[in-house]
């Protein structure tokens, strides 16, 4: 148990860049319609 506790302490934290890419809602936005473009690709190779 003590292992566990010792990664989470020594897991880096995200910069003030990552941070507040992860707060804007249009890069959210953007990356959301950009996954599901992937997803849709995918499925249509699939689907011969």
């Amino acid at each position: 148990m003590d292992q566990g506790n010792t990664d989470i302490a020594e897991a880096p934290l995200p910069t003030a860049g990552t941070l507040r890419a992860r707060r804007s809602l249009p890069r959210q936005v953007l990356r959301f319609i950009a996954f599901n473009l992937r997803m849709l690709k995918m499925v249509r190779m699939g689907h011969h």
